[in-house]
This record gives C-alpha cells, sequence and structure tokens, in this order.
C-alpha cells in the first residue's frame, strides 16, 4: 500500500451494488441489482483528488469483484472503509479486511431479538462475530445506526453497546426516502439527543438542525455536495445519498473533476430558506438538512426540528471529546459519531 496523496480533500461514497441479502424495512437503497464496473469506480477515483472511500448502499460482498475494489484503492493509498450488515466483512479474506480504516456495522436495535427481527434472524451473531475479527485484526469499528422512531429510546443503550465492543457510535436520522413509518416527531428527536449526551462524547457532528443548537460551528470545506461525492450502483454522481439518482454521470465526473460541485444538483444543497436567511444559526445549519426538507417538500421551509423557527425552545449540552484517530466519515452526510464514555480500556479499538 502507498502512502495517502498529498492534499486530497475528497470523500468518495460508492455503492458498487444495489444488491442486498437482506431487506429492512427502513432502508434507503434503490431496488434492482445495478452493479459499478471496477473501471468505473477507478474512473471515479482518479478524477477527484481522493483521501477516503466508503462503501456503502447495497452489500457491497455481493460484488464478484469487491475484493479487488480494496486491493486497488488501498494500493492507492487511499483509506477505504465500509458499512455492512456483517456479510461483506464476513466475504473478505483477513489480508483485505485488514486493509479497512474503519468497519461500520449497521445495528439500529441494543438487543439480539429486536435487532434480528428488524433484519434477520441470525443477523446479530453474524456483526457480533465480524466485530470480534476486526477487533483481533486491529480494524477500528464503529456501529452504524439510524435514529427512528421505534428505537430513539434506545440510543443510550445503543452508546454502551458500542462501549462493551470498543467501537464508536455513528448515528443517522431517519429520512423518509420510501416511506413515513419511521420518521422521527420532534420531540422524539430531541429526547433521544438529550438521553445520548448523558452517556457519550460528541466527537463529531454533521446534523445541522443539531449543531445549531449546540452552538457548534461549521466545519470549512465539510458537508455533502462540498468534500463529498457519491457514486451510485446505476452509475450516477448525487452529492446526497438520500436524494433521486441525478442527470450528473461518471462520465462528467471525469470531465469536470472537482468542479463537479458546483453543478446544480450540488448547488441546490446549498439552498437558504428565506424565511432562515436572518436566523442568528443559519451560518451553523444553512436551514437544516436540504434533502430532509426535500423529501418532505418544503425545500424552502426550515427544518422540521428546528427549534428556532418552530418557536419550541430545546436545551441541550453536550461534551466534546477527542479522539486520536482519523474518521474518514466525520465530515460527509447529516451524520453523528458519538464516543462512549464508559467504554472498557481493555476492549477499546478506537
Amino acid at each position: 500500500m502507498t502512502e495517502p496523496t498529498p492534499n486530497a480533500t475528497f470523500s468518495l461514497g460508492v455503492g458498487l451494488t444495489n444488491a442486498c441479502n437482506l431487506a429492512c424495512a427502513h432502508c434507503y437503497r434503490s431496488t434492482g441489482t445495478d452493479e459499478l464496473s471496477i473501471a468505473e469506480l477507478l474512473a471515479s477515483v482518479d478524477a477527484l483528488p481522493t483521501r477516503a472511500v466508503n462503501f456503502g448502499t447495497g452489500e457491497n460482498g455481493l460484488h464478484a469483484d469487491f475484493g479487488r475494489a480494496v486491493r486497488e484503492l488501498t494500493d492507492r493509498g487511499i483509506a477505504v472503509t465500509m458499512t455492512t450488515n456483517g456479510f461483506s466483512a464476513e466475504a473478505l479474506p483477513d489480508d483485505l479486511l485488514s486493509r479497512f480504516r474503519d468497519v461500520e456495522f449497521s445495528i439500529d436495535y441494543p438487543t439480539r431479538e429486536a435487532h434480528d427481527e428488524a433484519r434477520s434472524a441470525g443477523n446479530w451473531d453474524l456483526i457480533e462475530a465480524q466485530m470480534a475479527r476486526c477487533a483481533e485484526l486491529g480494524v477500528a469499528t464503529t456501529i452504524a445506526c439510524v435514529l427512528m422512531s421505534t428505537n430513539y429510546k434506545a440510543l443510550p443503550d445503543l452508546v454502551h453497546l458500542a462501549g462493551e465492543r470498543g467501537a464508536l457510535l455513528r448515528v443517522n436520522v431517519y429520512q423518509a426516502v420510501h416511506r413515513d413509518t419511521f420518521s422521527l416527531t420532534y420531540d422524539q428527536f430531541w429526547d433521544a439527543w438529550k438521553h445520548a449526551f448523558e452517556v457519550a462524547d460528541l466527537i463529531t457532528c454533521g446534523e445541522p438542525i443539531l449543531r445549531a443548537v449546540l452552538a457548534l460551528p461549521r466545519p470549512a470545506g465539510a458537508g455533502c455536495g462540498v468534500s463529498t461525492v457519491r457514486v451510485t450502483p446505476r452509475g450516477a454522481v448525487v452529492p446526497c445519498v438520500y436524494g433521486a439518482d441525478a442527470a450528473l454521470t461518471i462520465a462528467d465526473l471525469v470531465r469536470l473533476g472537482p468542479a463537479i460541485v458546483d453543478e446544480e444538483p450540488f448547488k441546490r444543497l446549498a439552498l437558504v430558506p428565506e424565511s432562515c436567511k436572518a436566523c442568528p444559526h443559519v451560518a451553523t445549519c444553512g436551514g437544516g438538512c436540504p434533502s430532509r426538507r426535500a423529501l418532505r417538500g418544503n425545500v424552502d421551509q426550515p427544518d422540521e426540528f428546528c427549534p428556532y423557527a418552530s418557536k419550541r425552545p430545546v436545551s441541550l449540552t453536550a461534551t466534546l471529546g477527542k479522539l486520536g484517530r482519523e474518521l474518514p466519515k466525520a465530515a460527509s452526510a447529516c451524520t453523528t459519531i458519538l464516543l462512549p464514555r464508559e467504554a472498557p480500556r481493555s476492549r477499546r479499538h478506537l
């Protein structure tokens, strides 16, 4: 493996395939079995000064050339991560799994029974085994959860689970891409964060409204459509995983390079609702998550969780934590990464 490319600034999200061995009700992926070729993957990576690639969307281990993709990228000095239900980790031999900077395992409920009911019988045990395998290989792990109306009370227990396994917890708020079934209410959203911060330190906050309430600055050059680009299994180039496939393609990415972020689908994410422009927090949140507003059909309206627009005050504090390593996904998406406070030192692989 080579050293990372100097001044590489982009994080590339890649879905090699839409295929998945599970069919989780809250998943945002498109249906079908679309696949990227390795040539398309490498063309996308080479079009940008790429520092990191995260494999997500479908279950990438179902792609016949997944192992080759990992080898090609890490040989270029690119940090590689993936989000998986355990299948893709199990599919890789030790020498390739050990090349990952971080492996995220999808767990939305803190018990075997609830998790397997939501995903598939036996999936809890698969993830537990693969997290232990990563620990043996010295690969950092993260539990990635989707915060929903069905699990918002369980967020502290998910923090504890991550701590017990020597992992971080990364939280994405559910987006109603296909259905509204799991959407949070205003009170559920804020209640979840309040209790999470009682047991975890905040490492990074990409959720715009949460960041505004915590009075945290907006990271320079970070975020969807700024320093992150996503390539879908259908070959579309998009600024956000929750939006529809755009008109931009890999050919456009190759032609435009970093200037792809000046195209209209990317610039749309910077739209600030008119009613937000006078708000003292607008520089921090930009009106809230633009994809959430678009999915609600209210892209020109403030984020539904905004306490300032709704005039429903929220009191929230968080302890900021520090981590002695880079987090490739920290600057992308409306995501929040938590460090459990009570992780046993003997099991920390952070």
